[in-house]
């Protein structure tokens, strides 16, 4: 008997194994949060699958995600990367890959970690929504709205509201998962 996914995800390998294994699994591991919120940050305009099809090629360009060598990159790692067919070649987004870093520093000088600072939107606790259908699932809401915002404010580009809510729910600060998805109630279990 097959398990009944969400829609989003259904045949491709790929997209499969990340959501039965990553997606709404709760994030508070600073160099993953950041990790995802790079990724979803290349993400804008384009679709997850592309995106996913490239990460192995994105950790390998962006050092394992280390943010502290990528708030550093020179002006010649920047044109490196975007010479390299493997990723995104988009000069705004390459070069907001490094403000962010520099930004997401910040946020951990100032609250001890990321994670401390992000969770506290949701207060620390995965927000359990009740999704039949993966159309159904909103694509911002007040707190991505606020979020935004506030990323914004700290320097954060690439950070509308619908990035932030698909980083909200990649990292488990929302549980999206469709209720009759096999992963909705082991999801919904994880704090």
């Amino acid at each position: 008997m097959t398990k009944h996914r969400c829609g989003w995800c259904v045949g491709d390998p790929l997209y499969e194994a990340y959501h039965d294994q990553e997606w709404g699994v709760p994030v508070y591991d600073d160099q993953t949060i950041f990790e995802f919120l790079i990724l979803e940050t290349f993400q804008a305009g384009l679709s997850w699958i592309t995106i996913l099809r490239k990460r192995e090629n994105f950790r390998e360009a962006l050092d394992a995600f280390d943010y502290k060598k990528i708030a550093a990159y020179s002006d010649a790692k920047l044109e490196e990367l975007l010479q390299n067919p493997g990723i995104i070649r988009n000069k705004l987004k390459v070069k907001a890959t490094v403000s962010n870093a520099q930004a997401f520093i910040k946020i951990q000088e100032e609250f001890g970690s990321f994670s401390k600072y992000i969770w506290e939107f949701v207060n620390h606790k995965p927000v359990q929504n009740s999704v039949r259908n993966y159309k159904e699932a909103p694509a911002t809401t007040a707190i991505s709205d606020a979020l935004s915002k506030d990323l914004k404010k700290r320097g954060f580009k690439f950070t509308g509201s619908t990035v932030v809510y698909a980083h909200m729910q990649a990292t488990g600060m929302v549980n999206d998962h469709e209720v009759n998805c096999f992963r909705y109630a082991e999801v919904s279990k994880l704090q």
